[in-house]
């Protein structure tokens, strides 16, 4: 073997790890409203799970991506240990198809329809309409799909210069005694999960063993135990993406290893005993592209079959390895190893929002009632809100602005700009109401009052305040179409109820009923509720504008009141509700 083969293997093993990355993000990305209905229909039946990770991982082409997405999943809460178990199994054997993908190469025959089979022969063609996909298409998803036909394209070049490259390895007799060595199982386990630990990809390292075996001198006794070595070197990245995770999270990166030892160990004793016992002669037969294939098949499968009656035991050791405190975990909302799943991320993030309003619009409702009666408990409750809130949108906008960063989808981006609209007028509800419950404790630190028909008429903007709140939390939540068309008539009257409120501040005023000092307060009140009522209808617009594919939230609104006879319709409701 030259100096020039070795740069070529280095290169070809670049290329190939190289275009498996591309492929397998291509991939992820355009696969991202699958994966998030897959995991939609996941449930504790262990067959449902298992499926589910095997379909994840044959698409993305990773089971460690697989895993690590399971440990961010375990982590936000949105997938419980159990069903995570599951997905695992289900992962080990859904990374056998890219060996499958790979033994192609091996493929020889004079039939012409059995050559254009061969990677050789449809690759340059795959790789012609990934770059026209890639470089004359506008479509995001088009581009994705140049992609996944371009890094599949690398892939296979990699993989055929790396076959050409150890061709020569099959005259050196220190490369044929190393695979000698390797026929002690427990040296090829340790062989195959340190390359795999490396690489951090069970299918890179099975890739590389394929290309080694068209020497000629990888036995299938060699070859095994390095394969079994493999599935336990993947589970490295599963456990490095464990650290900062819940209990919960360090259970499920435990789960995989577990499964993969114990597995390893139950076919490492079988096959070491039918080496003793039985010497078969197929353990000194050269091992081929296909046959590597097959034993990465069969191997993945008996493990799943051996310790899927015995998950449930996987979670007593992993509770056991990982027990709990008394300490409970500080839980982490928004879990970035979701980001390599854009579209499950953004479904986590809508959940946070959500809990955002919840927060923000009863911290709202609380002020309303502190103005009502003032209590301490509820003001200091508004303010913890208010705080609460305010992290909600830290944390949410820079978790956004992260996932802006990746590669997504025209949808998720649209979504995301939602979001982080929305999340800005949610946390400025929640300063309204802290603004609000300072206005209660300033009447009540100085003995302020205000005239009976100041109480009912603020009563009625109050009653129209917390209609607005209810059907923009409806609207939001729910993505509730008719709930957010009702929005903008509502906060219309509540502008001429605030108009109204004033002018009639001003004439109690004039007839001296009401003193200047109490004026101010009443007018700092009669604001924050108006603009409470803004933000709502900038939030039921936005919910408009993402049913309608449309980010322009003016427009929307102009046409509304133009057009809209529906507008017009729960206007004049309103109007005779509130304004009478």
């Amino acid at each position: 073997m030259t100096p020039l083969d070795i740069l070529k293997l280095i290169g070809g093993l670049c290329l190939f790890l190289f275009g498996m990355n591309v492929m397998g993000q291509a991939l992820e990305r355009r696969a991202g409203g699958k994966l998030q209905s897959l995991l939609s229909k996941l449930t504790s039946n262990k067959f449902a799970g298992l499926l589910t990770g095997l379909c994840v991982t044959a698409v993305i082409q990773s089971s460690s991506a697989t895993t690590v997405m399971v440990v961010g999943f375990v982590n936000s809460g949105l997938m419980t240990l159990k069903q995570a178990i599951n997905v695992i199994m289900g992962a080990n054997v859904g990374t056998t198809i890219t060996a499958w993908i790979l033994s192609l190469s091996g493929i020889s025959s004079k039939n012409i329809f059995v050559q254009l089979l061969k990677p050789t022969a449809f690759t340059p063609v795959l790789a012609l309409i990934g770059i026209v996909f890639y470089m004359f298409c506008k479509s995001t998803k088009k581009k994705d799909t140049g992609t996944i036909l371009l890094g599949f394209a690398v892939l296979m070049f990699g993989m055929d210069t790396m076959s050409a490259s150890v061709s020569g390895l099959s005259d050196v007799p220190a490369f044929a005694e190393l695979f000698i060595m390797f026929k002690n199982p427990i040296l090829g386990v340790l062989a195959g999960a340190i390359l795999t630990a490396i690489i951090q990809s069970s299918s890179a390292s099975v890739g590389i063993l394929q290309a080694l075996a068209t020497t000629g001198l990888v036995s299938y006794g060699a070859a095994i135990p390095i394969i079994m070595g493999q599935n336990i070197g993947t589970c490295i990245t599963a456990l490095l993406s464990s650290f900062g995770t819940n209990r919960n999270a360090k259970r499920a990166a435990l789960v995989h290893l577990s499964f993969n030892v114990i597995g390893t160990i139950v076919c490492l004793i079988i096959f070491t005993v039918v080496d003793i016992v039985l010497s078969p002669a197929f353990f000194d037969t050269n091992s081929s592209l296909f046959g590597i294939a097959v034993a990465h098949s069969v191997f993945n499968l008996a493990c799943t079959l051996i310790l899927l009656p015995m998950s449930s035991l996987l979670e007593k050791l992993a509770y056991r390895l990982v027990p709990e405190t008394q300490t409970p975990d500080e839980f982490t909302d928004l879990d970035e190893r979701l980001l390599t799943t854009p579209t499950i991320a953004l479904e986590r993030c809508h959940e946070f929002a959500c809990e955002m309003a919840d927060n923000a619009i009863y911290s709202l409702k609380q002020s309303l009632a502190c103005l009502k009666e003032y209590s301490e408990d509820t003001a200091n409750e508004v303010r913890e809100l208010e705080n609460k809130t305010d992290r909600f949108e830290d944390v949410m906008g820079t978790y956004l602005v992260k996932l802006s960063t990746h590669q997504i989808s025209d949808r998720d981006s649209a979504e995301a700009a939602k979001l982080l609209k929305i999340i800005g007028d949610l946390e400025r509800i929640s300063d309204h109401a802290t603004n609000i419950v300072d206005s209660a404790e300033e009447m009540r630190d100085k003995n302020l009052t205000f005239s009976n028909d100041a109480v009912k008429e603020l009563e009625n903007l109050c009653d129209a305040v917390e209609e607005i709140l209810n059907l923009t939390l409806k609207a939001f939540v729910k993505d509730d179409l008719n709930s957010a068309n009702t929005v903008e008539p509502l906060e219309q009257v509540i502008d001429i109820l605030k108009d109204k409120l004033r002018s009639g501040h001003i004439s109690r005023l004039q007839q001296g009923i009401c003193s200047i000092e109490t004026g101010f307060v009443w007018s700092d009140i009669l604001t924050n509720l108006e603009r409470t009522s803004d933000h709502c209808s900038n939030i039921a617009g936005c919910v408009v504008d993402a049913l309608a594919r449309n980010l322009n939230l003016h427009e929307s609104i102009r046409v509304m009141k133009a057009e809209d006879p529906h507008y017009k319709e729960q206007y004049s409701i309103f109007a005779d509700k509130y304004l009478a």
